[in-house]
């Protein structure tokens, strides 16, 4: 039986601003380290992950700018 419908384009989601790492926290050195040789590559996964890990890691309380 055919399709009757057409395809539905979503537009992109509002962009998150990515997270900043805290000061003196080697995790998020770490992360941004791996963040920024993600971006060189062109890795787009790569950075969402980094900012994901670094979003949830313990310094949640602190403001994403």
């Amino acid at each position: 039986m055919p399709r009757n419908c057409r395809p539905v384009h979503l537009p992109d989601p509002v962009p998150v601003p990515e997270p900043t790492p805290v000061d003196g926290c080697d995790v998020c050195a770490a992360l941004a380290r791996q963040r920024a040789a993600a971006h060189a590559k062109g890795d787009k996964a790569k950075v969402i992950d980094c900012n994901i890990e670094m979003r949830r890691h313990p310094h949640a309380m602190r403001e994403v700018s």
